[in-house]
């Protein structure tokens, strides 16, 4: 999951607790929560179904099809994580560190919706700073190695990180043509789900 991105295109507190949610939960738990979290659980699937078909997105694969097949959408969405910590044009690097501490925060206040492996996770990831530290080679590295790591059939010394700095200009170029987009289509569903919901 790319988490800074998910986390960034949010609208409010709950659709932040949603959008970290919807990879830890069963479907038909998802109306157990609260308006604003399952808010944040459709804007995430909406945020996955719009970018698993965009032509850009298809184009970065290329990058890591060849190495890792299947689990190369999984590499991408690391990348594009690392091109947004560094895009300024959204925000600059403190705002960035701003917007890292307050999703850190804003978890922690709605622990009580998260589930315990969740819980385990957000420990780690406030400590290690993981959504400011995607900007950084380092953090990249690390969370490539976390997909390995999880990823049942491949293996854990493959250079995927090498791979990413290769392609470093062609991963931009695929960030650049994908991320307004994306941004565009958040804001439209936010929109929906504001006129359907309206309180």
């Amino acid at each position: 999951m790319n988490y800074l991105a998910h986390s960034f295109l949010t609208f409010s507190d709950g659709q932040i607790v949603g959008q970290f949610l919807e990879d830890f939960i069963r479907n038909k738990d998802r109306f157990s929560f609260p308006k604003d979290i399952q808010d944040g659980i459709t804007l995430h699937r909406a945020i996955d179904t719009f970018t698993d078909s965009h032509p850009a997105l298809h184009e970065a694969k290329k990058v890591f099809s060849p190495l890792v097949r299947l689990y190369s959408g999984a590499f991408v969405d690391v990348s594009m994580d690392y091109f947004l910590a560094n895009d300024l044009t959204l925000n600059s690097l403190q705002g960035w560190k701003e917007h890292s501490s307050r999703v850190y925060r804003v978890l922690n206040k709605n622990e009580k919706w998260l589930p315990e492996n969740f819980k385990r996770m957000l420990v780690k990831m406030e400590h290690d700073d993981w959504l400011y530290n995607y900007r950084e080679d380092q953090g990249i590295k690390f969370s490539i190695q976390n997909v390995l790591n999880k990823a049942k059939y491949l293996d854990k010394d493959l250079p995927v990180f090498e791979l990413f700095l290769q392609n470093k200009a062609i991963l931009q170029e695929c960030y650049d043509a994908f991320f307004p987009d994306l941004l565009a289509h958040a804001q439209a569903v936010n929109a929906q789900l504001k006129t359907e919901n309206p309180f």
